[in-house]
């Protein structure tokens, strides 16, 4: 999967109001130096702590250090995610270029213009996602559910369309599957649940989520996802309504 809806670093205000940071490699006692509230979220936690100091610091690109072999440090892991990501000067001739070196199903996340999933199908991708990153990285974005349909529109059945951001209810999934989504993504949600009650939570949320398809699709008198399409949605035009 190659991520292109974060060209470059964006100014997230609301991080810069909520005093936030990421923890810098250099153990638990300089993490702990960030903010008087980790402290008291470590006391709290004791086993989040534990868990902190068994993966050897915070859980960033450089946990994957030792899986790099041939002696890269974690420095040096955290270092290239650091300067590779965003990746600025990425162009089409990139993805064309990873499109004839990589032999196997190649999706592209991030589209939300028509004319770059049609560019994209041409280059012989096969999926988009359409994402705008969870509304995160330009306020003036489109969500992700109004531009699915014009892309849908314009590249067909050519290759599979997923979608992303902004999914908070299992009747979200549903109305992109109405709109010609194949796959739908949703991380925000299962974060919460992570944070709230571990992978205890995870597996709660994902109940939520299949509790909520189930009602929906009886409420809309719709027996099998494969059988959702526009004609269960409200259109404004509304004597063409079901």
């Amino acid at each position: 999967m190659l991520t292109v809806d974060v060209p470059v670093h964006p100014k997230r205000e609301r991080n810069y109001r909520s005093g936030f940071a990421r923890v810098r490699s250099g153990g638990v006692l300089e993490a702990l130096k960030l903010k008087p509230s980790i402290i008291l979220e470590a006391m709290t936690h004791p086993a989040w702590v534990i868990e902190y100091i068994g993966l050897g610091d915070a859980p960033t690109l450089g946990n994957w250090a030792p899986h790099a072999g041939n002696g890269v440090s974690k420095a040096e892991v955290i270092n290239f995610g650091r300067t590779q990501t965003p990746a600025s000067a990425q162009t089409w001739r990139d993805l064309e270029r990873y499109r004839r070196l990589f032999p196997r199903a190649l999706v592209v996340k991030g589209i939300l213009n028509p004319a770059d999933a049609v560019r994209a199908a041409e280059i012989g991708v096969d999926g988009i996602i359409v994402s705008n990153h969870g509304g995160r990285q330009l306020d003036q974005a489109p969500a992700s559910l109004e531009a699915l349909p014009a892309i849908k529109a314009a590249i067909g059945d050519t290759l599979t369309v997923m979608l992303d951001s902004g999914v908070r209810r299992g009747a979200d999934i549903l109305i992109a599957f109405c709109l010609g989504a194949q796959f739908v993504f949703f991380g925000r949600p299962t974060l919460y649940g992570a944070v709230a009650g571990g992978l205890p939570g995870v597996k709660k949320v994902v109940e939520i989520f299949r509790g909520e398809i189930d009602l929906v699709m009886g409420q809309i008198g719709c027996p099998s996802l494969d059988q959702l399409g526009p004609d269960f949605l409200w259109r404004e035009d509304w004597a063409q309504n079901r």
